[in-house]
Order: structure tokens, then C-alpha cells, then sequence
């Protein structure tokens, strides 16, 4: 229980945070410009073009016959957090309404830099999503579908969100000007990279695998110079019919370099396959 809670508090702010940061980019770069968004949230956007309904109340509703579909395949302990999400993001997405009908902040409204505006809202919209996904949140709509799709297929979240988000800004050239949809599309997929970025974690590690008949002198110097552990295989050369060692190593990206020379210091005809690592969970990297 206590494990459960000490999650809980290290995961919503985060999810709160990550809504703010949507929400903020919806109303002062995507709205005022006429762009578009995709999936419920575009539609939403679309409502508030046509009939000028607050984007805050649709964004919810349109969500809650979603709610049972993410119930059934993600759990109660992801819908609750989807549930959070997207309430967070009617939250925030009405203070920001509340504020800009006021005059306390000034949306970013612009008639001959779109380039500018498109650029913001992509790395809002991005960075807003990809730390509510990093934390295990929805905002719900196609985030719900995106998730599923990622736990069942293992298809990338970013990738998916920018396919469903195509279809719908297409469907917007019957409401908004064709400029304002490819100007969108480039949003979208600045906002698509940038959710995997965020995701996979800005923290990006380096695996070597290095073919060798120095195996045990390589990890010795390895674990010595960088405090790195090493995992040996044994190997044979298929052509050759001699017998070798695969040493198995990851380091942190600015090792890299240094690991690369300890590996050719030794055994300058060493075959080398260097792989990036997107997270590590481990002695030396996270915890978890």
C-alpha cells in the first residue's frame, strides 16, 4: 500500500505537469493560429472552430465513452490514470481559457511567421504528451488507442498518434485552409519525435559487442578504467572454425569514445558492433 502511494506521488505531478504543458501549447500557439491537432483533441479543436464550444468541456466528453475501451484492455490502475489525464487537461485547459478571456496572458498570434508558431506548438504538444506518457498517463482519446495498440502490437506510441493525427487534420480541410493543414502536419510531427524522445528518456546509452581473442585482458582493463561490467560469451568463427569471445559491454554515451580505445589498445583487429541503448536499468544506470 505504501508502495502504491509513494508511486502515486512521484507519477501525477508529473501527469499534471505534462497536461499543463499540452494545454498551454493548445491555447497559445495552436488555437490562435487556426492550427489543428489530431485525434479527439483535433476534433475538439474543429467543435470550437465551428461552433466556438470550449475546448476544456469537449475534450472531456468526447473522451468518456473511451474510458470503458481503456478500462477492459489497460486495467483500472492505467484507466485511473488515464481518467486523471484527461481531467488534468480540462483542468488546465480552462484555467488557460480563464486567463486569456481575462487579458491576464496574450496568445501568440501571428499573420507572416506561422514557422515560428508551428515550431512551438510541435515542442509543446511533444514535450507535454511525452512526459505524460514517460509517467504512465493519457490524456485519453487516441492516447488510449495509441497505448493499447503499444501493449498489445509493441507498435510505437509517437508513430501511431501521428498516423490517427494525419487522418483527422486531413478531415479539417473541409473547416480550415490547406496552408493551416500542412503548416499542422509539421507540428505533428515535431510533436510525434518528440514524444519518443521523451519516452524512451533523453538519456541514451551505448552496447558494444566486441569479437575477440582477448576477452578477459579487454574486461579487465573495462572494468578497471571505467567501472563498467562486462559479460563474456563464447563464440566461433563460422568461415574460420576457431574458437571466440564476444565481450558485452554498455556505457554511458560520453564513454564511449574512451571504451572504443580500450577496445582497439588491445586488440587493434577486434570486430566491433556498436547499438544504441535508449534506457538501462541497473548497477551503474537507474534503478528502475
Amino acid at each position: 500500500m505504501k508502495t502504491n502511494l509513494a508511486q502515486l506521488l512521484r507519477t501525477l505531478p508529473f501527469v499534471m505537469l505534462g497536461t499543463a504543458i499540452y494545454a498551454f501549447g493548445l491555447q497559445y500557439f495552436v488555437l490562435p493560429n487556426q492550427l489543428m491537432e489530431g485525434g479527439v483533441t483535433g476534433i475538439a479543436i474543429l467543435l470550437n472552430y465551428a461552433f466556438d464550444w470550449p475546448l476544456s468541456v469537449t475534450t472531456l466528453i468526447l473522451n468518456i465513452p473511451l474510458y470503458f475501451l481503456g478500462w477492459k484492455v489497460l486495467g483500472r490502475s492505467h484507466i485511473g490514470y488515464t481518467i486523471f489525464g484527461s481531467v488534468s487537461l480540462s483542468v488546465f485547459l480552462a484555467i488557460m481559457e480563464k486567463m486569456i478571456s481575462s487579458g491576464w496572458i496574450e496568445p501568440f498570434k501571428t499573420s507572416n511567421d506561422y514557422i515560428l508558431a508551428v515550431l512551438y506548438a510541435g515542442v509543446t504538444l511533444g514535450a507535454g504528451l511525452g512526459i505524460v506518457f514517460r509517467y504512465g498517463g493519457t490524456t485519453g482519446g487516441v492516447d488510449i488507442i495509441a497505448r493499447i495498440a503499444s501493449k498489445l502490437k509493441g507498435w510505437s506510441m509517437g508513430q501511431f498518434i501521428l498516423a490517427s493525427d494525419i487522418i483527422v487534420i486531413g478531415l479539417s480541410l473541409l473547416y480550415i485552409p490547406k496552408e493551416k493543414v500542412l503548416y499542422t502536419l509539421v507540428a505533428v510531427f515535431i510533436a510525434s519525435k518528440l514524444i519518443d524522445f521523451i519516452q524512451e528518456g533523453a538519456y541514451a546509452a551505448k552496447a558494444f559487442s566486441v569479437v575477440t581473442d582477448h576477452g578477459d585482458e579487454m574486461s579487465k582493463l573495462i572494468n578497471e578504467t571505467l567501472d563498467r561490467g562486462v559479460t563474456i560469451y563464447p563464440a566461433k568463427g563460422a568461415f574460420s572454425g576457431k574458437q571466440k569471445e564476444v565481450v558485452y559491454c554498455v556505457v554511458a554515451r560520453h564513454e564511449f569514445r574512451q571504451l572504443k580505445t580500450i577496445v582497439r589498445s588491445i586488440d587493434p583487429l577486434a570486430f566491433i558492433i556498436i547499438t544504441d541503448v535508449h534506457e538501462v536499468i541497473g548497477e551503474g544506470f537507474k534503478d528502475g
